[in-house]
Parts: structure tokens; sequence; C-alpha cells
């Protein structure tokens, strides 16, 4: 696999634009001059030569039964060259693809890293993910390789295998029982392969990941990402996450998702940090009991996490000591002001929300840890990038305002380190992303005076009703400032005067039950503070919002079941509460 040289990423950035990510590219080690840059150089072998920080501790796995393990930086540079080798030795070549399908165990770091070491292009997926979405993301990525356990593939993986024509090598992690045919036991192969690797020359634009995003129809979007991106992964590790090599990290992200793999290995490792993986689900107690315990210093979670955190009730955090924690990011969707406020009251910090996507690839937005906080703002863009607002009725070829009030799409100038490359099997589609020396992202956004961007919504997810343009965001923002109400999302449902009317669907906090006056208090505290034409028309209490797995509400998923429509992709659906991980 290799990055089309028609893809449009070439234009001329600000001369200070060049030189913020020239500096940041400084920082890294590359591997000698002419041989390029390697991620797994960055995050794991330049810190293992160095007699400083070789012994520090890289990753500490916390198993679903609270037993811990540690990897060391040498530890795991041993541990990832033995497994290029393997990959060497099986005769999987540079340019191949790697899938693994595992939890947040050390196996799949270092099958990733590995991978990395190795050129092939790596891709994680979700253990929850069923046969069908598993067999569409290998067979669009053209799957040499699969890492997964005994389990996974005789639920997963065995009924497909037939169907996977490219699937050469299935290695399985943990322990087995009985040896399925035509796969490998990991921890045997690894034994008799060398613990050195001499990382072969990489280009910039060497492919390193495909990171799966859903999309409206059937099919799953693969964004293809370049060996570059580790500027980008390092350089927003350090300004907007506050990393330092001394920190302990907790990244509550799985690396199925692109945050679980840009922010859960690549950034913090690339900063020679400790990183905390756990495999087990959200619970409020184990949770805070691990930031309690491991003294976590930086902490980035999803907005979703947070809700449930503010359900579960004050007296649950309180019972912790949380005051190791230095800084706390979000990510995945926006991030709401009551969380931002319960947050300073709850953790003792402020949430610094970040905005960025799988096609970006690294954080393009965000609030910086040494600003006070604008709760339910998105923030400002990081140095580096340049973001414009493309006005609503201008067209995608007009060129975006660059400062000042203005609503419209947020759009970014191209190139940035990590931004993706193509979408696999679909250029066609990739092409359609850009404009003009612009990419354009489908959000929605307002700017202030002050240049701080706000959500508005997803493009295609803003409600238009009786003449009004409605942000999903903004009504659900307030329904949550209700003390009675854990969650929102907001719908326009067809209407034939308004176009569409405003509807919304509400997860009640512990303690509440729905009740007709609970019904009227929340229509009252709409109206008063978003005015008639912007409330909804219809509050729904439910039990569960449909959630991706990584923590984005599927308002589309809503309407569809709403109005009949087809549901398209679900394969990033979270099942109801959280639902059961193989």
């Amino acid at each position: 696999m290799d990055v089309d040289p028609s893809v449009p990423i070439a234009g001329e950035p600000m001369a200070e634009t060049a030189a913020w990510w020239l500096a940041a590219r400084a920082e890294m080690d590359g591997l000698g001059a002419g041989a390029g840059l390697n991620i797994a150089h960055e995050c794991v072998d330049r810190h293992a030569g160095d007699p400083l920080s070789a012994n520090r501790v890289a990753l500490r796995a916390v198993s679903r039964a609270g037993r811990r393990t540690d990897m060391t930086y040498a530890e795991l540079a041993a541990s990832t060259s033995r497994f290029a080798n393997l990959l060497g030795e099986l005769g999987v070549a540079p340019g191949d693809s790697l899938f693994t399908l595992l939890g947040r165990v050390p196996d799949l770091y270092v099958s990733v890293l590995g991978g990395l070491k190795a050129l092939v292009v790596v891709s994680p997926l979700f253990a929850a993910f069923g046969p069908e979405p598993i067999r569409q993301r290998l067979e669009l990525g053209d799957a040499r390789v699969l890492v997964t356990t005994e389990a996974l593939y005789r639920r997963r993986i065995e009924p497909i295998r037939h169907e996977l024509s490219t699937l050469r090598h299935v290695l399985l992690s943990g322990p087995v029982r009985d040896l399925p045919r035509g796969t490998m036991r990991l921890d045997e192969a690894l034994s008799g392969a060398a613990p050195t690797h001499t990382i072969a020359p990489t280009r910039p634009d060497h492919p390193s990941f495909i990171h799966f995003t859903s999309g409206t129809t059937g099919t799953p979007k693969g964004a293809l990402h370049v060996h570059e991106a580790v500027v980008a992964h390092h350089a927003t590790a350090v300004f907007s996450l506050d990393l330092r090599a001394s920190d302990t990290y907790w990244c509550t992200a799985d690396p199925g998702w692109v945050t679980g793999t840009s922010y859960g290995i690549v950034g913090p490792l690339s900063v020679g940090a400790t990183v905390i993986v756990d495999d087990a689900g959200f619970d409020p107690v184990r949770w805070y009991g691990l930031i309690a315990e491991e003294k976590i210093d930086v902490w980035y979670t999803a907005p979703t996490a947070l809700r449930m955190l503010m359900r579960a009730g004050p007296e649950v955090a309180a019972a912790h000591d949380l005051t190791s924690l230095r800084h706390v990011a979000s990510v995945g969707e926006p991030l709401n002001a009551e969380v931002v406020r319960w947050g300073a009251d709850a953790l003792g910090v402020e949430i610094h929300d970040t905005w960025w996507q799988t096609e970006t690839g690294s954080i393009m937005v965000h609030n910086p840890p040494d600003v006070a906080v604008v709760p339910g703002s998105m923030g400002v863009a990081i140095p580096g990038v340049e973001i414009g607002v493309v006005r609503e009725g201008e067209g995608e070829h007009s060129q975006p305002s660059l400062s000042g009030p203005a609503e419209g799409q947020l759009a970014i100038r191209t190139p940035w380190p990590s931004m993706f490359r193509d979408y696999v099997g679909d250029h066609q589609r990739y092409e359609s992303c850009f404009a003009d020396g612009w990419y354009l992202s489908g959000d929605l956004v307002q700017r202030d005076e002050s240049d701080r961007l706000w959500f508005v919504g997803r493009a295609d997810d803003v409600i238009k009703s009786a003449g009004h343009l409605v942000g999903p965001f903004e009504v659900e923002s307030v329904l949550i400032e209700h003390p009675a109400v854990a969650e929102a999302a907001v719908i326009g449902v067809p209407d034939p005067v308004a176009g569409e009317r405003i509807k919304a669907f509400v997860v009640l906090n512990a303690g509440h039950a729905r009740s007709d006056q609970l019904l009227m208090d929340l229509m009252a505290l709409a109206r008063r503070r978003l005015g008639p034409a912007v409330a909804p028309r219809q509050i729904t209490v439910v039990d569960d919002l449909p959630h991706t797995r990584s923590g984005k509400v599927m308002r589309r998923l809503l309407k569809a079941r709403e109005t009949g429509e087809a549901e398209g992709d679900l394969s990033t659906l979270e099942p109801p509460s959280g639902g059961d991980r193989d």
C-alpha cells in the first residue's frame, strides 16, 4: 500500500505555520541522515537508547482483575523488535497490512509498534466488533496479518476466514487451549525472534495507520495516515495536553479509535511518559481509584464518560484522592459548559476541550493548558494550523474567513503533518473533502471576536426549523443544566409546516424519574434560555442514547429510528449500557 502522488496535499502554508512544524520536527531524532522518520523509533527506540529513560516504565497494563504488568522502554524496544523480525520471517513486506483485534493488553501495543518498525500499515480494530464489520475492514485494508485471541478468532474470524483472500497469517495472543488450524501462538513465534531490529529507511509519507470511521452508508471509511504524523502527535501531546516525560498518563480511548492510537500510544510514548493501559470498561469507582492509585498527572477522556461520572454523583469522586491531576482534557464530541463547571468542583481542575477528527490525525483546536477555559468553547487553533470558516451559502469554493465573528463550516489550510492521505479504496471521496487548498471538515462552528470557536453541529445534523438553523449541541447543553438530566440528544423530525420540528431525548440522573412536571420544567427551561423558536417541541425520556464506541452520540441513528429511514453503518455502535466485551 502506498500514497497516491495525486493526493491534494500541496499548498504553501503560511511562513509561521511551516516554522512551527519545523521546530516540532527538530525535536525528533529521526533514523539518521537520509533515513527518514519512523513512528516506532520516536516512540520507543530513542528512549530505550538513552540511559536516563531506558528503564522508565513505558506501559503499565492493568487487567480487569486489577493485576499490573510493567514494561520499560528497553523491554518494549526488545519486544517490538522481536515482532518486527517475526513479520520479516513470515515474508510480510513493507506496505502490507497488519490488523489487531485485541483488548487493551500489552500484545496490542507490541504488535502496533512492532508493525510500524517493519513498515507495515497497521489498523487496530475494536475487540467488540462482530464478524461483518471485521470482514469489511479486513477486506478494505487487504489484511495480510491479524493478531487476535483464540476466543475472538473462534467467534469472529473462523466463520468468515474463507472470505478473506489476502489474510495469510493469524497470530494468537494470550493462552491458547486448542490451536485452530491456520494460526500460530504469538508467544512461541516471538520467542525465536531476535530482540534487536534495524528499522529500514522510512519516508515521511510512508503509510503508517488505517483508521476506520463510520459513514452514513453501510461502508466504513478507512483513513490512511503516514509516519510524518508523529511530528504532530508529539507536538500536541506537549503543547495541548501539557505532557512531560516524568508524567503518568491515561487515555481512556480504545486504540480501535484514532484517539486511542494517536494519544493512547504515539503521542505519550514519543514524549517518554508512562502510559496507563486499562483493559476494563467504564466504572466510576474503578476510574477514580485508578487516578488515585496510579497518581495520574494527565488524563484524556471523552465528554460522554465525564457526563457518566457526573451521573454517578459527587460522593464517588469525593471518596478518592484526585490531587495528582494536573491537566484533564476531553475529545470525541463537544464538551458542555455544565461538565466543565462540574470538573472544576469534582476533579479540582478545569477540563480542556479539544477538537480534531480521524481525518486530521491530531489535535487542531484546543483550550491551551496555560489559559483559563471558557466553558463551552472548543478553543482556538493550535500553533501551526490555520483555521478558516466557510460561511453558509457562500459555496465550498469560497475563501474561508480567517478571523473575527463568523458562522459556517470549519476548514483547515493544507498541509499539516498528521493529515490523512487517502480513503482506502475511495480516492474520489477523499478528493471531495478538499477545495482550493482547504480541508472541509463538515463541522459547523461559530467564531467570536476573540477567535474562539464554538461548536454548532455536524453539517448533516443541523436542524432547519421554521427558517431557523438550530445546532443540536446548543439545545442539548441547556437541557443538561437541569439537575435531573445526565445526557441529552436533539434531532429534527420532519414537519409539514416548519420543515423540521425539534425533538429531544434525555437520560435522567439517578434518583430522578419521568413525570409530566419534569417534562414541563425542561420545556420551560429550554424556552426561557433558547426562545420558543429553538426550544424542543417534544422531549422523550430514554434509558440510554446510542453512542459510538468512541463516545459520540449517534444522532443520525435516533433520526433514522424516528423517521423509519435506513440506519446506515452501525458497526461502531456501542451496545446499550456499555455492553459486554469478549
